[in-house]
């Protein structure tokens, strides 16, 4: 790719206006006041976690992905990059979904430009990058929808990125479309240290989930973990009932908020989430 889309990183400069905040439904985050504190322990649980699978990788960039849409996967790629910008880490969080881009709402950013014009090579990294949204946190927003997202994603173009960001980047985090929708996620397999699958209690069955599983084994991807949202409180981890017989999952009790979410899959939806 041409060096001009993700050279010179270390000397960015302020992303002009797309870092200016513009009006979107509420999204809670853990930089919101409500933000309830066991859920915010959860994070430090999760981010822990993650942190001892990375360790054995020498790769630091992973996916935040689902087995179908509505499961909370974007909700919970925003908390992780916050979380683990908050350890002092320099953190890029990356919207790659670039179907039904969201972390713009959750950011309150706009989205004229991003990933991808960078990788058209209409902008540069300096140009798309939305900096400092907290002391060590950046976002790179989708951009535009374009026609041909899974070619984009599958590009030598986001390989190179990839390589060339994690040089100056602790932790990339990806908010990627759901798995068994399309295949966007798996084309990054070879370029990412891993996947984390976002499960919803009592929605996400356990047919839809291993699917999800032996997708990412089939394209020889690495599953980092698995988070179940919306567990009602008390409940613990995991659950024995047919929806949850994982390992490595990690569930969290009275986590999970609504949030109206669309995806342009030739389908139409008007649920959570």
């Amino acid at each position: 790719m041409s060096t001009n889309n993700a050279n010179n990183t270390k000397k960015k400069t302020p992303a002009r206006q797309q870092n200016r905040r513009s009006s979107a439904a509420k999204y809670i985050t853990l930089l919101d006041k409500e933000f309830s504190f066991q859920t915010t322990e959860a994070f430090k649980t999760l981010r822990t976690n993650l942190l001892f699978s990375l360790s054995t990788k020498n790769n630091k960039t992973f996916a935040v992905t689902s087995a179908m849409q509505h499961e909370g996967k974007s909700t919970i790629a925003a908390n992780l990059a916050i979380t683990f910008a908050q350890m002092q880490a320099k953190v890029l969080l990356i919207d790659a979904d670039l179907r039904a881009p969201v972390q713009q709402k959750i950011f309150k950013l706009k989205n004229k430009f991003g990933l991808c014009t960078l990788l058209c090579g209409m902008h540069s990294f300096n140009e798309v990058v939305n900096e400092n949204i907290i002391p060590g946190l950046d976002i790179m927003t989708s951009g535009p929808i374009p026609p041909n997202p899974s070619e984009m994603l599958s590009s030598e173009n986001m390989k190179t990125l990839l390589k060339e960001l994690s040089q100056y980047y602790d932790y990339i985090i990806i908010d990627t479309p759901p798995i068994n929708i399309v295949s966007d996620t798996l084309t990054l397999s070879d370029a990412i240290a891993g996947v984390v699958l976002i499960a919803m209690s009592g929605v996400t069955t356990y047919d839809s989930y291993q699917h999800a599983v032996e997708s990412i084994d089939f394209a020889g991807g690495t599953l980092l973990g698995s988070v179940i949202t919306k567990v009602p409180t008390g409940t613990g981890k995991g659950g024995k009932n047919r929806y949850y017989r994982y390992k490595k999952s990690y569930g969290y009790g009275g986590y999970g908020y609504g949030y109206g979410y669309g995806y342009g899959y030739g389908h139409s939806y008007s649920s959570k989430e």
